[in-house]
């Protein structure tokens, strides 16, 4: 009976030391505590050009929705390649604004969280978007908010139109200019109350669009795992 207990208690310690062994060569090591001369590490401020993979309209985008672009062209540091063309991007839509009624034009805010390298090696990253030339807008902010161009052309327009329309229709009734000056401000009452009733335009990215995303850190890779020579 001795002899069996001493046999199932050598039995567990060996078990025990060789999980042990396998915790310490685990090949899935944290970059953070891998050897200097093991990783890359891209530094805070550099820009990624990306192509956006899908399109993203502010009159239907919710917040947390996902968000999918890739990379368009080499990004090398110390005369290395570390993102590939061709590397996934990924992120979410941090925050959605519609144009108002009144005033106010609409935002879209999205945050970049994963590089996804051609051999499946995922990274995450805090990316912004840096700018956004082929966009109907501007960006602004530090954090990167995309904000759509205005409607106050498009509603003078409207007001100019339906007013014109209603000195049209108020000559031709009254045959007199008292007639065309009543249906011209009637009209223009009839454009004004349309553009306050009306949102103004949507922000829309379509897909295929280049934007560049910036890193708002440095971003450390594994040398083995990204595959630049490939």
């Amino acid at each position: 009976m001795r002899n069996a207990l001493i046999a199932v208690l050598l039995f567990s310690g060996l078990s025990f030391a060789q999980n042990s062994d396998r915790k310490l060569i685990d090949p899935n090591v944290d970059v953070k505590n891998a050897p200097a001369n093991s990783v890359y590490v891209i530094p805070a401020g550099t820009k990624i050009p990306l192509v956006l993979r899908q399109s993203i309209w502010t009159k239907n985008a919710k917040e947390n929705d996902s968000v999918y672009a890739a990379t368009n062209f080499p990004v090398v540091v110390d005369g290395q390649m570390v993102i590939p063309p061709g590397t996934y991007v990924q992120g979410i839509v941090s925050q959605v604004k519609r144009a108002g009624r009144v005033k106010g034009r609409a935002e879209l805010l999205v945050h970049f969280t994963s590089l996804i390298y051609p051999s499946g090696y995922t990274v995450l990253l805090p990316g912004a978007v840096d700018s956004a030339p082929d966009v109907d807008g501007k960006v602004k902010g530090k954090e990167g908010t995309v904000e759509g161009a205005g409607g106050k052309g498009k509603d003078a327009g409207t007001i100019a139109q339906t007013g014109g329309y209603g000195t049209l229709i108020g000559g031709l009734a009254g045959q007199s200019g008292k007639g065309a000056a009543v249906g011209g401000g009637l009209g223009a009452a009839a454009g004004l109350a349309a553009v306050l009733f009306t949102r103004g335009p949507d922000l829309k990215i379509e897909n295929g669009t280049a934007i560049d995303m910036v890193l708002e850190r440095p971003v450390t890779v594994d040398k083995t795992r990204i595959r630049v020579n490939n």
